[in-house]
């Protein structure tokens, strides 16, 4: 779960917006170039988006590197919510039972796709998950903001955008596919 999807107070202001629509498409074109660049022109390439908001942002990176390496790349759905290390230690744990990610990962360059990348501990958990389904030859991180305050030694390989936060502060990312909104606001909490 993203930091995103854990919006759910009445106690925030918004103190501004970081990115606009267009703004955020030219920035996955930058990243799309990057990536390309980066890996080769993509042979082997699997963009895995973790649920919720890194869904969008891996098929939106698929289609814009496919035009530019002019054939398909493959996407995939990386669900995390029983990887979790916040999940509760007492009690019955959850069974955890892959799901069906949409690509196979065994031998694939991967790269991880996320809207916030915060302290790590979502992509700690994305690794887990990841691993579960084969093993990539190797794995990267895309997040299109970084806002700063690690807790684990964990860093994005390609970054839309850095922005340094206080921790009152929260980066909520919207794309239209989950939001009807398409824009990355600055919010505090108020409390």
């Amino acid at each position: 779960m993203s930091e995103t999807a854990e919006i759910k107070h009445t106690n925030l202001r918004e103190k501004g917006r970081l990115m606009s629509a267009s703004e955020i498409e030219r920035t996955l074109v930058r990243l799309a170039h990057q990536i390309v660049e980066k890996t080769n022109a993509c042979e082997g390439l699997a963009l895995v988006g973790i649920k919720r908001r890194g869904v969008p942002l891996a098929e939106r990176l698929g289609v814009l590197i496919a035009g530019i390496v002019k054939r398909p790349v493959e996407t995939g759905v990386l669900d995390i919510q029983f990887y979790r290390d916040d999940l509760s230690t007492h009690g019955i744990r959850p069974v955890v039972n892959p799901g069906d990610l949409g690509v196979d990962v065994a031998g694939k360059h991967v790269i991880l796709c996320d809207d916030v990348l915060y302290t790590g501990r979502t992509i700690r958990a994305a690794l887990d998950a990841l691993f579960d389904h084969g093993r990539p030859r190797c794995v990267q991180l895309a997040v299109l903001i970084d806002r700063g305050h690690r807790e684990l030694p964990i860093e994005a390989t390609y970054i839309g955008k850095n922005v340094p936060t206080s921790s009152r502060e929260i980066i909520e990312v919207k794309f239209r596919e989950v939001d009807n909104d398409e824009q990355v606001l600055l919010v505090e909490n108020i409390d």
